[in-house]
């Protein structure tokens, strides 16, 4: 492997160093998250500029310390020409760097021009904020790096703090809303309580067997599904969290309502307000 990776470090005129510090440890889920949103959006940047390429990227996790990791990205790229100069590839990697920082800012000054806008994209900057937007003081750094006579040199480079991430999430959730298209006017500020819960496999992004119930809307409980991530990452730690307990928690919530034949089948939520206690015995 190591040889592989100087090989590649060579061999390549240009590649992406991502460094992320933070002051508490990294949840591994979160950590890896950032690599597919990076990734995915290479791969759209190239294919939306750059029609005649395909994109790849190779992860290497360049060095782990205390509070900061690093790790080199080496973008690959082939075309059905012979060769791409390195120049242009060169270009074409400070290019992506710039774009990955202007996307973002334009979430988190809440932009429309330039930012995000379909569901994919919302949902890859979504997990790009993860492990920044947790910590309380942490930062994430992208350069677009060349070797020139064996100097390292960063040619473009773009960082966000949890402050911006924070407020690029909030963009996000908001515009996930907006996408999530009810089949009748939404409900806000609902009392919402666990009946079945998938506690023991609760992972992020994962289908379940969930099921709510929701007195305001219907009698019967229903399938439970998030109209937002912010949503069900609440939603899912807290049931990580209550263990058995999930039943006795009530969660006043803003959701959609998925109606077949009229009748309601299933619930989105979209925003979880506040969490109390309550006795489902009483």
């Amino acid at each position: 492997m190591i040889s592989s990776y100087l090989d590649l470090m060579r061999e390549s005129p240009v590649h992406l160093t991502y460094t992320l510090d933070t002051e508490e440890p990294v949840e591994l889920g979160d950590f890896v998250s950032q690599f597919v949103a990076i990734g995915n959006e290479f791969e759209r940047f190239v294919k939306e500029q750059h029609k005649d390429l395909a994109a790849d990227a190779t992860f290497f996790v360049k060095e782990v310390r205390k509070g900061s990791t690093i790790v080199d990205m080496i973008p690959g790229m082939s075309i059905a020409a012979p060769f791409i100069a390195n120049a242009d590839q060169i270009m074409i990697v400070e290019d992506f760097v710039r774009r990955w920082g202007s996307r973002i800012m334009a979430l988190v000054d809440d932009k429309t021009q330039g930012s995000p806008q379909t569901k994919s994209e919302l949902k890859d900057f979504s997990k790009a904020m993860l492990a920044v937007a947790r910590d309380p003081n942490a930062s994430s750094t992208l350069e677009a790096a060349t070797f020139e006579d064996g100097i390292r040199q960063v040619k473009v480079a773009f960082k966000f703090n949890t402050q911006q991430a924070r407020a690029a999430e909030k963009v996000i959730e908001h515009r996930q809303n907006e996408l999530e298209k009810p089949s009748q006017d939404p409900h806000e500020r609902v009392l919402m309580v666990f009946t079945r819960s998938d506690v023991h496999a609760a992972a992020i992004g994962k289908p379940s067997g969930e099921k709510v119930l929701i007195e305001e809307i219907s009698d019967k409980p229903l399938s439970l599904t998030y109209g937002s991530d912010l949503a069900e990452r609440r939603l899912k730690h807290e049931i990580r969290e209550a263990d058995e307990n999930v039943y006795k928690k009530g969660f006043i919530v803003d959701v959609h309502t998925k109606l077949s034949s009229g009748k309601p089948v299933a619930y989105a939520v979209t925003h979880v307000h506040d969490v109390i206690d309550i006795d489902p015995d009483a």
